[in-house]
């Protein structure tokens, strides 16, 4: 039987459930079916949206980058960035992939004009009060590894906190690190794939 579930993933967990020495992983926050597994991967030191499923059909269309669809993440930079460094992104800039230099794809990228609402983290990011960490919003079609981060730190502000916030439609909305909420396939496909055939 298909099981599908979100999950908020807390910052410095695994996106594994298999145990590792020293290191959390999802084990330790959710109880799933053994032929379950995230689709995709959050950094060790990322947070945010996972989806949790077995079924293989879903998996592979979220993988294969033939089928591009929206990732939305939430950036917090280190230093106040400016609409030049935005553009930059937007645009596609170059990072290194497996020893390779890659252009990222074109994406959408905005400054929070206030503060979003997040829940705390802890530990903390380091607080400096002569040095800005503003927020923004970054929407990519692509998911290379460690790609936001390699992203923002080309950009010449390295990011200091990224949650991932939605996949298409599916977003974390009042989630909290740790959450976890069971949907139906209707409602994963519904929300993924708005309904489409395949």
């Amino acid at each position: 039987m298909n099981y599908y579930s979100i999950i908020y993933k807390p910052y410095l967990t695994l996106s594994q459930f298999s145990a590792v020495e020293k290191k959390k992983t999802l084990a330790d926050y959710f109880e799933v079916p053994r032929d379950v597994y995230p689709v995709g991967r959050l950094d060790y030191d990322s947070e945010g949206l996972l989806l949790l499923t077995n079924d293989k059909q879903l998996n592979h269309r979220l993988l294969d980058p033939a089928y591009a669809h929206e990732r939305e993440y939430w950036v917090q930079v280190d230093g106040a960035i400016h609409q030049e460094a935005i553009q930059q992104l937007q645009k596609g800039v170059p990072i290194h992939l497996d020893g390779k230099l890659y252009t990222t794809k074109s994406c959408l990228v905005s400054l929070f004009t206030s503060e979003p609402i997040v829940p705390d983290r802890f530990p903390p990011i380091r607080f400096r009060k002569e040095i800005p960490a503003p927020w923004i919003q970054m929407i990519l079609t692509e998911g290379k590894n460690r790609q936001v981060r390699k992203m923002t730190a080309q950009a010449g502000f390295p990011t200091l906190r990224l949650i991932r916030h939605r996949i298409e439609s599916i977003s974390l909305e009042n989630m909290q690190p740790g959450d976890m909420i069971e949907l139906s396939k209707h409602s994963i496909y519904q929300n993924l794939f708005h309904g489409k055939q395949f």
